[in-house]
């Protein structure tokens, strides 16, 4: 499986991920990653992420996720996210972007099952 890549870089607008392509919104969980994309399973700012966003994570193993507002607070989660996530003994954090990205290294250095959605502006 290996460990989640660290994110070494986030600006508004802008993230470098450990192995991958710059970009601007990721999924990340333990042995890679990938862009975000929102259309996937119709994710928007309201009513904000979707529980299909997090089931990927679930399949990949992660035992922690950290799930980003944003840099402005714009980003919701919906309930029936944090259900499933939690349901499935996942420890679950919602956080400010920056704040999500300060924890989410944090737990990818202790070598945790750590995954998680990113979301680089508003």
């Amino acid at each position: 499986m290996g460990r989640s890549p660290l994110i070494t870089h986030l600006a508004w607008g802008e993230m470098e991920i450990e192995g991958l392509a710059a970009g601007k919104d990721f999924v990340l969980y333990p042995g890679g990653g990938q862009p975000w994309d929102w259309n996937e399973h119709g994710t928007r700012h309201e009513p904000g992420i979707q529980p299909g966003d997090a089931r990927e994570l679930l399949e990949r193993g992660c035992t922690v996720v950290v799930l980003s507002q944003g840099m402005d607070r714009q980003l919701k989660t919906m309930p029936e996210t944090l259900l499933l996530l939690r349901g499935a003994g996942v420890a679950v954090h919602v956080e400010e972007t920056r704040e999500a990205v300060g924890l989410y290294n944090r737990l990818a250095e202790e070598d945790e099952a750590v995954g998680g959605l990113f979301h680089s502006t508003c």
